[in-house]
Order: C-alpha cells, then sequence, then structure tokens
C-alpha cells in the first residue's frame, strides 16, 4: 500500500502535520510507502518562493491586508473557481498519483484539495481514500471544506462543532487531535516544577517570520527578575548572533531537532498562534504567551487558548512582560492552572491516533 500526503509551505504547520503524520505510519506499518509532496514548490520552484516570502511579509507587516483577503477567498468561490491556473502543479498532481497509485491521498492543505479536485473533474468515482487534515482551529476557512474529502481530522472537539455547523455529516469528522511530532509523548514527565524561592521561571521565546519585533521582545524579557530565557531563531544566524549579544545573554538556539523537549522543559513558550506552534505547546503542556496572532486563520488558535484557559494574548509586545509577572505571581497559582488546562487539551499522542484511524480504513 501507499499514501500521498499533499502539503504547501504556506505556514509551518500544514509542512509539520504532512512530516509528522508520515513518521507515525511508517512506525504503524514500515512496509508502507509514504510519500510527502508540496506540489506548488515542486511546479514552480523560485516563483513559489517568492510568492511565500510575499506572504510573510504581508501577514508580519500588513496583516490588514492579509485579513482582507483571507476574508474574500472565504467569502468567495474564488479558491475553486481559479484553481485551474495552476496547471503545472496539476501536472505534478497527475504523475505523483501515477507513481504512487495511493491506496489514500490526505491534504494538510486546502488548495491541495481544490487541485486534486481539478485534476479528477472527469472522474466520477475515485480509487483511493481523500482525507483532510485541518491544521488550525475554530476560524477554518471554506477551503478546507468545499472540496471532495471522505474524511476530515480534526485537532479538537472545537474545531469539529464548526464543521457540523457548516453541515460537513458527523461520520466524516475524527477528532485525533494535531499530528505534533511523536516525541511529546514521552516529554510530559520533564515537565519543571514551580521553582523554589530564588529559583528561575523557564521561559521559552520562539522567533517567528516577524523578526522585526525579536530584539524588543527578547530584551523585555532579560529585563524580568527571576526568567531564565531561551531563543530560537530557526535557521536566521544573523538574528541568532544579534540576540546572543543583548545584555543578559539569552541561550539562543538556531534550527534544531530539540524543539520538543525545550518546550516541555520550559514553563512558558512566547511565540506566534501557528496551528503547530499552539498544538505542540498544549501537547507539552507548557501554556503559551501569544505574541502574534495572524487575521484570520491563525484567530481561531488564539481563542481556543484564552477559552480554555491555557495561555494569553499579548496586545503588544510590551504587555508580555506584564502577563508573565501575573501568571508567576502567588506561588504560580495562574501557571499552574494554565499548565494544568494545556495537558488537558493537548493530544502528544496526534499523529499516532491519525496514522492508527487512516489505517484502520484501509483494512
Amino acid at each position: 500500500m501507499s499514501v500521498l500526503i499533499l502539503t504547501a509551505s504556506f505556514g509551518e504547520g500544514h509542512n509539520a502535520a504532512a512530516r509528522n503524520l508520515r513518521e507515525a505510519l511508517v512506525a504503524a506499518d514500515p512496509a508502507l510507502e509514504v510519500g510527502v509532496h508540496d506540489v506548488f514548490a515542486e511546479a514552480y520552484g523560485p516563483l513559489n518562493e517568492a510568492v511565500r516570502r510575499a506572504y510573510l511579509g504581508a501577514i508580519n507587516r500588513v496583516p490588514s491586508l492579509w485579513a482582507w483577503c483571507f476574508e474574500v477567498l472565504d467569502k468567495t468561490p474564488a479558491v475553486p473557481a481559479h484553481i485551474g491556473i495552476y496547471r503545472r502543479a496539476g501536472r505534478r498532481i497527475k504523475d505523483l498519483l501515477s507513481r504512487y497509485r495511493p491506496r489514500v491521498v490526505v491534504s494538510t492543505y486546502p488548495g491541495c484539495n481544490h487541485l486534486l479536485d481539478h485534476v479528477l473533474r472527469d472522474r466520477l468515482h475515485r480509487d483511493f481514500l481523500t482525507a483532510t487534515v485541518i491544521t488550525d482551529s475554530i476560524t477554518i476557512h471554506t477551503s478546507w471544506h468545499t472540496a471532495v474529502s471522505d474524511l476530515y481530522a480534526v485537532p479538537n472537539p472545537d474545531t469539529a462543532d464548526v464543521l457540523l455547523a457548516r453541515g460537513i455529516p458527523r461520520e466524516k469528522i475524527t477528532v485525533t487531535g494535531f499530528p505534533v511530532p511523536r516525541a511529546f509523548a514521552g516529554l510530559r514527565a520533564e515537565k519543571p516544577g514551580i521553582p523554589a524561592p530564588g529559583g528561575a521561571w523557564k521561559v521559552l521565546y520562539m522567533v517567528n517570520s516577524a523578526e522585526h519585533t525579536a530584539t524588543r521582545i527578547a530584551s523585555s524579557l532579560l529585563a524580568l527578575d527571576g526568567v531564565e530565557l531561551t531563543v530560537t531563531v530557526g535557521r536566521n544566524d544573523r538574528l541568532g548572533k544579534s540576540l546572543a549579544a543583548l545584555p543578559g545573554a539569552p541561550t539562543v538556539h538556531g534550527w534544531t531537532p530539540e524543539m520538543p523537549r525545550l518546550m516541555a522543559r520550559s514553563h512558558f513558550l512566547v511565540g506566534k498562534a501557528g496551528g503547530a506552534t499552539v498544538q505542540e505547546c498544549l501537547a507539552a503542556g507548557t501554556p503559551i504567551v501569544i505574541s502574534q496572532v495572524v487575521p484570520g486563520q491563525e484567530e481561531g488558535n488564539a481563542r481556543l487558548v484564552v477559552n480554555h484557559a491555557a495561555g494569553a494574548i499579548a496586545k503588544s509586545p510590551a504587555d508580555i512582560p506584564a502577563i508573565l509577572r501575573e501568571a508567576t505571581s502567588q506561588g504560580g497559582a495562574l501557571y499552574r492552572r494554565w499548565a494544568e488546562n494545556a495537558m488537558a487539551l493537548g493530544t502528544p499522542d496526534g499523529a499516532t491516533r491519525l496514522a492508527g484511524h487512516l489505517l484502520d480504513r484501509l483494512r
């Protein structure tokens, strides 16, 4: 058997879900062939990268423009009506279907499902199961569920309720949890306790694409008493060197495979409300202080955290220190509540559960 997973690099959550699902599927059935493909990147190369960078620029520099684009695409049939312009990506999907002859085609990015519909528009019946892994919570773009799909895997009951309210049949919806790295399943035992008097609260600041605020946020966190700061900058070596030189010298990591352990060993994470970031924090049982919310798709992720009291939203970088001071006051009473709720809401075995559900459907 083979499984084809389609993804796209417009938001790291899509790729993370695809990678983690592949790992869980292969772990469950080593004989299974699983291919993960970003068909837009493979079809358009440098042009796709330029568009991706433009998207990142829009969400970080002119979020109101992106909010308008999100709403227009959400309330009109623009995505299915114009997906056919991506002819090269369509040909790439045809090649992949021919190569893998999959029993299941999984999409972790909504545009992939619509492109698949366009490619297969003359076929009345598919000889494979079509599954959609929704990577955000609550504020779900209509493009996620307006293409053909036999199954919708969602990260939490809140999101399942949204799909039900929009008319998606209950039998097509399964709450598996977000497919976070399987490593999270064994890391909750490494959670640090409340610091002893004179000890330090461990704060992990995950810098995202909004690097223009990174120095200000890191400096404000370093100014807090009783805080041990760790910063991750991905592959941005220039920013990493700049932050490492700040007074107070935070621990700075570039790209590292140890992110799950860094999350689990922290009391708090400061970062944006991305689908993967929020779900990984919950899987680790680590409260999140949200430093940025991309309008549209990330609003629901932030709402999930606040509705379940698993963290807080900072309206501006200046609010972050005050939120942490409140959460750590009175012996960390608020922190304890946030951490307990994050533990209850998180699904560290989400990838394994999703892989098992797909394999059960095949058998």
